[in-house]
């Protein structure tokens, strides 16, 4: 997957808008990138090991740094920064959002978590 054509932070820095050459531009919340976060820390080392964060709701991008020309490291408001997002990541997680987002709502409840 090559870099996407142009990444944007809202304003209100709780939405990243990721435009591909061969695709329309989509939109990825915060909020959903940060519980989705693919570091270890969220993922785990394994599937069984996936943490359902809660208590997301405001969470805002803080910033966005390169890592070499495959990903870009985000950091959020809350002192994450460990996840590393491929261009192929974030690609997957634009088509697949709503049922990405509907899982982690399930997730929640299942658990007995809020967005907060």
């Amino acid at each position: 997957m090559n870099a996407p054509k142009e990444l944007r932070v809202s304003k209100d820095r709780r939405t990243l808008t990721i435009t591909y050459h061969d695709h329309a531009p989509f939109d990825l919340s915060a909020e959903l990138l940060r519980v989705t976060s693919p570091s270890a820390e969220v993922q785990g080392h394994s599937p069984d090991q996936r943490v359902t964060v809660p208590g997301k709701r405001n969470v805002a991008i803080a910033r966005i740094e390169p890592v070499g020309n495959y990903a870009v490291r985000i950091g959020f408001d809350d002192a994450h920064d460990t996840g590393i997002f491929t261009w192929n990541y974030l690609h997957q997680l634009g088509h697949e959002k709503d049922a990405v987002w509907a899982a982690y709502l399930a997730s929640l409840e299942e658990k007995g978590l809020s967005r907060g």
